[in-house]
């Protein structure tokens, strides 16, 4: 669907090794210097969904297709770049491609593992990643608002931009991120947000990185990062990166009983994962037969003939009917036969609002 995350934070606090881990494989160089990632690194990750698995041990198919997020691994970002400082502007303009940022924050001391700063301090680090997006995003503005200025003189409309981009302006200048900005739901600055793409306006999911002793209760430093998320209305995920990395190529038994061991029920990330897909306002129907189990991701709210479309887009020009059953009846009574015996199977027309978990059959004609 093109919506991706971006893994962002200062260098040597886990951002590679969550992608390495993320994606399975080691796509990620992960060393103990900054800048070790040139480029981003992208990976399509399936979302994990045990309904999926459920659904299969009736059907039976011959594959399970899950839905899936893209993640990006940027490069670490550290003071001044947003004015060239390390690698700067060119992993900057990488965020801006993202609509979720997920933030990786030091959580641990370790001697062997360098800070760039010289020691961990989450609410320091946050800032200097936060404060650079707002720098970029006072930097692109600065160019835009030259360009109104001039359209203004022939442009009521661009006279109206140039007002609002002035107030995003001044709200910026105070070092106050465009998601604390009052005026989000003037129809000029949601024009302007959806050109400029502002850095600091992206939601965000922090990412608590800790040792593999705090993995169940934490630690002082993840308390105070969870005050700082609370008050900003951010998400949080615990995770241990080095855990995470170690659980790559296990079987599924054997990946669960180390986190049994370790006294966690889901591991960091998949809690990434299900709150990234949340966060990007996604949500999954299923298809259910013998050559496949799927799901397909769709936006929260959308209606039945876009949803199809998310299939094939001759499913929506020629839409007919959705044949819809609930995914708690789909098992609870033992597959689409026994729903459609039970009444549980419904026609549903042009204006339903598929739900998360519906199983679905697109009746059209082309």
């Amino acid at each position: 669907m093109g919506l991706g995350v971006g893994i962002v934070g200062l260098p040597n606090v886990g951002k590679s090794t969550t992608f390495n881990a993320l994606t399975k494989a080691q796509n990620a160089e992960a060393q103990n210097y900054p800048f070790c990632t040139i480029e981003p690194n992208k990976a399509v990750v399936p979302v994990p969904d045990k309904r999926l698995d459920e659904l299969a041990k009736i059907v039976i198919p011959d594959k399970i297709q899950y839905s899936t997020i893209d993640f990006v691994d940027i490069a670490g970002l550290v003071r001044g770049a947003s004015k060239g400082e390390g690698l700067g502007n060119q992993f900057l303009s990488n965020i801006r491609e993202v609509e979720v940022i997920l933030h990786m924050v030091r959580c641990f001391e370790d001697g062997n593992i360098t800070h760039v700063e010289g020691d961990v301090n989450p609410l320091r680090d946050i800032e200097i990643i936060e404060t650079e997006l707002v720098y970029a995003d006072i930097s692109q503005l600065e160019k835009k608002i030259d360009r109104l200025k001039k359209q203004s003189k022939f442009s009521k409309e661009a006279a109206a931009s140039l007002e609002i981009a002035q107030e995003v302006m001044k709200h910026l200048e105070e070092l106050q991120p465009v998601k604390t900005f009052e005026n989000k739901d003037d129809e000029d600055f949601i024009a302007l947000d959806k050109e400029l793409r502002f850095l600091s306006n992206k939601d965000v999911i922090y990412g608590a990185n800790v040792d593999e002793d705090s993995l169940v209760d934490g630690n002082n430093f993840v308390e105070i990062l969870k005050e700082h998320a609370a008050s900003v209305g951010a998400d949080l995920v615990m995770l241990c990166a080095k855990i995470e990395e170690e659980l790559i190529g296990m079987e599924d038994d054997e990946a669960k009983e180390m986190l049994n061991d370790l006294g966690v029920e889901e591991s960091g990330l998949e809690k990434i994962i299900h709150c990234a897909f949340d966060k990007l306002g996604l949500q999954s129907y299923f298809t259910a037969g013998k050559i496949e189990v799927r799901a397909w991701t769709i936006k929260k709210n959308t209606k039945a003939p876009q949803a199809a479309a998310v299939i094939h887009n001759d499913f929506e020009k020629g839409f007919i009917k959705a044949e819809v059953i609930g995914y708690n009846d789909f098992v609870e009574l033992g597959g689409e036969a026994k729903c459609k015996e039970a009444g549980k199977l419904k026609l549903e027309g042009k204006d339903y609002i598929v739900q998360d978990g519906d199983v679905m059959h697109f009746r059209f004609n082309v």
